[in-house]
């Protein structure tokens, strides 16, 4: 039997995908947890591993996802590669036998998704999606005042993700082949994973998409193929508790950038109270009633971060530091011998939601979310 892991034998985590999301989120993180290490390093670029190779201070970076993946000096893997690629990484880590976080979307489409699960469920392997969302310390709040029964009866959700992005390309993520859709499985999916975790699994949705912006120049000014995603989203829901829903996203919202993080409000109308999270003030919420308008309430300190994090949350970017906590509860969860949250299920539930929502839009009907078995 191996011995189990701890600060003297840390969980040795390779990155797959060594862009800007893994040198703002999860490398940070990896460094901050006394039980993790990092490992080695893979991506398509070779000048960019040399790079990190200094940034990060490991040598073992290679081009091949397929040796990362076999290399028994690796315990698990974080996956932030373009979506295409999510789905072969996670079946050749989880025929090696390695734990998994991967960005969301986890796939191109829900068989994609389900694909993937199984592979790691089936081996007892830890999986987890990379719903950065659900970690910030308002969002931990509200889930508490919605479980707790402190907002009584929930009746409506609501999301608005408003962003103010340049009109120029997306590269790899303005193509179905290689992005699935646009601001859907970017960010709108986001939303409907904390809306789900909050108020149950969706019963019927009506949804629509749109592309305002062909994006036929790259920011340097050479031309490229025009966008074939959607730049703004929408859905209506019917949860099965019978509440209701209404998600909007867009990355064309102009005055929106709010120092890079945008806008982003998701509200709960509760029979007793009304609470609010915004991404911009993650340490506080919004709580209104009856006769007391909504005003910011600063966040209980036991949720600021989850019990036994290394992180402090009075230091730092509020609305970038408790991402860090993702790495916290993957490693925690590959410790502690259980499942990680958000899973590749709870990626599974909202890729499903995401494809009804093009189905509905191509259809132009109501349509109805299936079960999944876990």
């Amino acid at each position: 039997m191996p011995a189990p892991f701890s600060q003297a034998n840390p969980v040795k985590i390779a990155i797959v995908g060594a862009g800007a999301v893994s040198d703002y989120h999860h490398v940070p993180a990896i460094k901050l947890d006394p039980r993790a290490v990092l490992a080695g390093v893979c991506d398509a670029s070779q000048e960019l591993l040399d790079k990190r190779r200094k940034d990060w201070g490991c040598d073992n970076v290679t081009t091949d996802f397929e040796r990362i993946c076999a290399d028994p000096g690796v315990d698990a893997v974080i996956i932030a590669t373009p979506n295409f690629t999510h789905k072969a990484i996670t079946l050749s880590a989880a025929k090696h036998g390695k734990h998994v976080m991967c960005e969301k979307p986890l796939g191109l489409d829900a068989g994609e998704v389900r694909a993937m699960y199984h592979a790691c469920r089936d081996r007892k392997l830890v999986h987890m999606t990379a719903f950065t969302y659900r970690f910030a310390p308002s969002m931990r709040y509200l889930r508490h005042l919605c479980k707790s029964g402190a907002l009584g009866a929930l009746r409506h959700f609501r999301s608005q993700r408003f962003l103010d992005w340049p009109e120029t390309s997306w590269g790899w993520r303005q193509y179905k082949k290689t992005a699935g859709a646009g601001d859907l499985f970017d960010m709108t999916i986001h939303r409907i994973d904390f809306a789900i975790d909050l108020l149950g699994p969706l019963k019927t949705l009506c949804g629509a998409t749109a592309r305002f912006i062909p994006r036929t120049k790259t920011t340097d000014g050479r031309d490229c193929p025009p966008s074939e995603v959607d730049d703004w989203s929408s859905l209506i829901g019917e949860f099965t508790s019978g509440a209701t829903g209404v998600w909007e996203g867009t990355t064309l919202a102009k005055g929106y950038g709010l120092a890079g993080f945008g806008h982003e409000w998701a509200e709960i109308n509760g029979s007793l109270q009304t609470g609010v999270y915004r991404l911009h003030m993650p340490n506080q919420i919004m709580l209104g009633k009856t006769g007391q308008d909504l005003a910011a309430v600063d966040v209980p300190a036991e949720f600021l971060k989850p019990a036994g994090s290394p992180r402090d949350p009075s230091t730092g970017e509020p609305a970038t530091v408790f991402r860090y906590d993702l790495v916290w509860e993957f490693v925690s969860a590959i410790c502690e011998g259980r499942d990680a949250v958000p899973s590749f299920f709870d990626g599974l539930r909202a890729q499903i939601v995401a494809d009804s929502v093009l189905q509905s839009h191509q259809e132009r009907r109501w349509v109805d979310i299936p079960d999944e078995p876990r």
